[in-house]
């Protein structure tokens, strides 16, 4: 795969396995498979990580974290909930940007882990939607956005946004930034009062 020389043998498993993943989906993928990609033997996986549930943990964790930390500098700010949530649509877009590959694994591929770490994930999905959710409902009480369900917004909005990994074509003519910016202006413009 290219693009890997200068990450740690670690990380090149992790990339590679999320390519397979999002291709092939985590239950049709071997460790056979990954080793075979890296064109290494499968036995030598092992002195890199324990399982292939390992790295579909740390694949959804740490994309986890990431949504979570671009939404925590949106939240810290003094802002209008008009511009916290244009910030928090952009910073999500811009996560899911520069991890394409992992965000379609985060998206659709969790459902996989055991437990505790479903229920752990879950919850932490579960707190980050209701922060967004949180936004909105601030929205409405300083009369930024129209008297809507919350709830409904906030399925509409990420209903959205969580597509991007599945036809966001990196090469493509629109830059992340403005990807987000257009998604912005739709999703605001339905929530704003005129």
């Amino acid at each position: 795969m290219i693009g890997l020389e200068n990450l740690s043998r670690k990380e090149q498993l992790i990339k590679t396995a999320a390519q397979l993943f999002k291709e092939k989906g985590y239950a049709a993928t071997s460790m056979r498979d990954l080793a075979n990609t890296l064109g290494i033997e499968a036995a030598s996986l092992y002195s890199h990580i324990k399982s292939k549930e390992e790295i579909l943990q740390s694949l959804c964790f740490e994309m986890a974290d990431k949504f979570r930390e671009s939404l925590e500098e949106v939240e810290n700010t003094n802002f209008s909930y008009t511009k916290k949530l244009r910030l928090g649509i952009l910073g999500h877009i811009q996560v899911m940007a520069r991890e394409l590959t992992a965000s379609a694994v985060f998206m659709n591929e969790h459902r996989h882990l055991s437990q505790p770490y479903l229920r752990s994930f879950l919850l932490l999905r579960i707190n980050y939607i209701n922060r967004f959710k949180k936004i909105i409902e601030g929205g409405i009480k300083s009369g930024e956005f129209k008297n809507v369900d919350t709830k409904l917004a906030v399925m509409t909005l990420f209903s959205s946004l969580n597509w991007m990994p599945h036809w966001y074509d990196p090469s493509g003519i629109i830059e992340p930034i403005e990807l987000g910016h257009q998604l912005a202006d739709m999703l605001i413009d339905g929530l704003q009062t005129k």
